[in-house]
């Protein structure tokens, strides 16, 4: 008796920790049998190429839930990085312009400045995050409007173009800025005493306080990271559509929080993995493009999306419910 009971423990443990690698693979099994054009090396490369923004704005909206904050400005913040990044990618007709590293530094500047909006007026302002963030959703658009004067910027050298659209050793090259990005996220998450900050900030505000955690300090550096992670994706989403839209990035925000939550982060805060958003985001992107190659029609594909989210919300709240 006591054997068969050991055994369910380690069978809800082993499903609890590899159930989202599980459900991968059998929505890429069902896919498979759907469509066999699924399973093949440029769908797949597809997939990742266009799910590498997504994935990278969720590691960074990751911290912010995991610290039981949330942060749904990303959607727009990625359109007004995009927009100021391409202002200086942009080049002439004699192919003169400002080198690629100067891009790249804008788009970064511009997603952490917006955080670095965001986590001072949550951590000392004492906004609500979700009405810190839903403020900056609307300054963001706003400011990407103003500067692109409602209209896309294109126009950028091969240099910029080959980050979202080269390929290198067989390889997109976005992906291996989404892998950077995961080694990064990672390494802050799981190897680092900032990691450990975040985790304690969200089990405990109050108990992290009395350990000497800098909870203000710290959620700021939370709101900056994920407002340059989504400089990051800005980066390659421009480059890999060849322009700077004041409008890309709609929804974006529910997407990047869904990968999250679906990988095993909780709304409650205190528990998630950068493994566990990534594989998310891999969900997401097989279910949207399996629904694209089965030719769902696009409104049936906002249902579908849409009750995925609420199915994440409810796994949350299931998982808490558990546990308690």
């Amino acid at each position: 008796m006591q054997i068969k009971i050991q055994d369910q423990n380690i069978f809800k443990k082993v499903m609890k920790k590899y159930s989202t690698i599980l459900i991968l693979l059998m929505m890429m099994l069902i896919m498979t049998i759907l469509n066999p054009k699924f399973l093949t090396t440029n769908n797949l490369m597809n997939i990742l190429r266009q799910q590498t923004p997504i994935a990278i704005m969720a590691f960074g909206v990751n911290l912010a839930i995991i610290s039981g904050g949330i942060d749904i400005s990303v959607g727009s913040v990625i359109a007004m990085a995009a927009v100021i990044l391409a202002k200086f990618a942009k080049v002439d007709s004699s192919g003169a312009g400002y080198p690629l590293i100067v891009p790249i530094i804008a788009s970064l500047l511009a997603g952490g400045a917006a955080g670095l909006i965001n986590g001072v007026v949550i951590a000392y302002g004492k906004v609500p995050p979700f009405i810190a963030t839903l403020g900056m959703m609307s300054v963001a658009r706003g400011v990407a409007l103003i500067i692109s004067k409602g209209r896309p910027i294109t126009g950028f050298s091969d240099a910029f173009n080959f980050i979202g659209g080269g390929t290198f050793l067989g390889l997109p090259f976005p992906i291996y800025i989404l892998l950077a990005s995961y080694l990064i996220i990672y390494a802050i998450l799981h190897l680092t005493k900032f990691g450990t900050y975040i985790f304690a900030i969200g089990s405990s505000q109050m108990a992290a306080e009395v350990s000497g955690v800098n909870v203000k300090k710290t959620k700021v550096v939370i709101y900056v990271i994920s407002g340059v992670f989504t400089g990051i994706a800005a980066i390659v989403l421009a480059s890999r559509t060849l322009s700077g839209q004041p409008a890309v990035g709609e929804g974006y925000e529910m997407n990047a929080i869904t990968a999250a939550i679906i990988g095993g982060t909780s709304f409650s805060g205190g528990i998630g993995t950068a493994f566990g958003t990534f594989i998310g985001a891999l969900i997401m992107g097989v279910l949207t493009n399996g629904m694209t190659m089965l030719q769902i029609e696009p409104a049936m594909q906002m249902v579908v999306r849409g009750s995925v989210i609420v199915l994440a919300v409810f796994a949350d709240q299931y998982r808490n419910n558990y546990k308690s």
